[in-house]
């Protein structure tokens, strides 16, 4: 989720038509874009961090994160397209869908594993990390950069919104690969999140007459994550300070 998902912050926003005024309110349109990308964050970082190499999952992020982007302005280009073909936008909300599901089946098998297992699970190969980053990105992208274009022909905030939201996405995927190792129910809370994108993308199709608040996206967001961070897992630092 970015600014542009939530209409009544975007219309903040809303006179920001040239770049003076546009750069004036760049801090706060920084910080929303941070807060805002941490479900999309956890995703990315989930799927960086499949990789099992800290140096491949940098340049994975770095590389998919690149593609994002050039995928984000593309799809400004043809968003009218997309509205036109509700099909699109069902199809990014199936695949946000499948990957909440492929999340809940993959730690099911891993909870069915018995402790001495030592197989780990193949790392996922550097080019098939960055196309799933970048598709995982612009799935997410699609309802809200669709919507903005829909009520505003402001491209020049849509497009700074879009590069803001790219570099913030990355900075905040690094900090979560972190944190899901210290938060074990964090990768669980960001899937959820994603979950709930879908189904909300999918109302805003199917039902448009629905209405759907800021508000309550914040809310069912926020108490996602709150509880993903509720819990904490200390061993591994704690082993690192009994080594040191």
């Amino acid at each position: 989720m970015d600014l542009t998902a939530l209409p009544s912050l975007s219309n903040v926003f809303d006179g920001a038509d040239q770049w003076g005024e546009i750069l004036t309110l760049l801090p706060v349109l920084i910080v929303l874009e941070i807060v805002l990308s941490a479900d999309n964050a956890v995703a990315l970082a989930a799927i960086a961090r499949s990789s099992q190499n800290p140096a491949q999952e940098r340049l994975a992020l770095n590389i998919g994160i690149g593609l994002a982007l050039v995928l984000r302005l593309g799809l400004i280009v043809v968003a009218q397209w997309v509205l036109q073909n509700i099909w699109v936008q069902l199809l990014a909300a199936g695949y946000l869908f499948w990957l909440f599901l492929d999340h809940i089946q993959s730690k099911q098998s891993s909870d069915d594993e018995t402790e001495e297992t030592t197989n780990d699970p193949p790392s996922r190969s550097l080019w098939r990390t960055v196309i799933l980053l970048a598709f995982t990105d612009l799935a997410f992208s699609i309802d809200s950069v669709a919507a903005a274009v829909a009520v505003s022909d402001q491209v020049l905030l849509i497009g700074t919104g879009a590069i803001v939201g790219i570099v913030a996405l990355r900075f905040t995927s690094g900090l979560f690969i972190r944190w899901l190792d210290l938060y074990p129910r964090l990768e669980t809370a960001g899937y959820l999140a994603v979950a709930f994108v879908a189904l909300r993308l999918i109302i805003h199709v199917l039902w448009p007459w629905l209405s759907q608040p800021d508000w309550l996206t914040l809310v069912v967001v926020g108490v996602m994550f709150w509880w993903g961070l509720s819990l904490r897992d200390d061993r591994d630092v704690t082993e690192v300070n009994h080594v040191g």
